[in-house]
């Protein structure tokens, strides 16, 4: 499997519904002959610095996790924030009515009656996940290169009380939050698990750093599941537009805080 591959799903476009109002546009991918035995809340990078539902790491879990794993993997854009599935209504708010987007995307799981089901933050969506993701309704929570710039102690704490596992992974060279420090403001949460990952950055651009999120997030979602996952498929697959030169290309325009081209990823 390369950075382009397509695995076989059953893909639907779906809409949210917030309780505000606002109508979110997304996708939820399915394993093509079986039920789910799992799901996946995606919550992109910031959008405003290029983060939206087609961030890499999104794209390729939807690509790839519902053949792979058996896990349905929806993916939306929070209010005011485009990508080719379209742009949904409502303007940024800085992760407070996102709240509503949150609760929306939990809703939308609940009615399709999707099993299992965790969040998955990245960056700017760890925010949202730690601020707004203790729903009875979720298993747990995995964070991707947590930020820590609007999530407080405060919300810290709350998940501390709610108790529900929380993965962190942070990479090793992150623009944000290092390993180091992560390990000291997380551990206000005693069920929260901080993960290093040598040689990764903040985007995590790149097939080996892709394939270890995958496995981290599979190996927490599915416990027992053979892990790494396989990188060699022998049925037939589509062909994405992702590749790693577009990766490296998002990275780039984030370091400057320009607004990537080709495709979108950011704190």
């Amino acid at each position: 499997m390369r950075s382009l591959t397509v695995l076989p799903a059953r893909r639907e476009d779906v809409e949210l519904h917030t309780a505000d109002g606002l109508t979110l546009v997304g996708e939820l991918a399915l394993p093509a002959h079986a039920a789910p035995s799992g799901t996946l809340i995606t919550l992109h990078p910031l959008p405003t610095h290029g983060g939206y539902m087609d961030s890499h790491v999104y794209r390729k879990a939807a690509w790839r996790l519902p053949a792979l794993a058996d896990l349905a993997v929806l993916r939306f854009n929070t209010r005011g924030t485009s990508s080719p599935r379209g742009t949904s209504e409502g303007a940024f708010d800085g992760g407070e009515a996102e709240r509503f987007d949150v609760a929306a995307a939990i809703e939308l799981a609940e009615f399709h009656d999707l099993p299992n089901r965790w969040l998955v933050g990245w960056s700017f969506g760890t925010e949202l996940v730690l601020k707004h993701g203790t729903d009875p309704g979720i298993e747990g929570a995995i964070l991707l290169s947590p930020p820590l710039h609007r999530a407080t102690d405060e919300d810290l704490d709350r998940w501390a009380a709610f108790g529900k596992p929380l993965l962190v992974l942070v990479p090793e060279l992150d623009d944000y939050l290092r390993p180091e420090e992560a390990r000291r403001r997380f551990a206000r949460v005693p069920q929260a698990e901080v993960v290093a990952v040598e040689g990764a950055k903040h985007l995590w651009v790149g097939e080996p750093s892709v394939r270890r999120v995958l496995d981290e997030i599979v190996a927490r979602v599915r416990p027992g599941f053979p892990v790494p996952l396989p990188t060699t498929w022998d049925a037939q697959t589509e062909t994405g537009t992702d590749t790693e030169a577009s990766d490296q290309a998002s990275y780039d325009a984030s370091r400057t805080h320009v607004q990537p081209t080709t495709t979108g990823q950011n704190s």
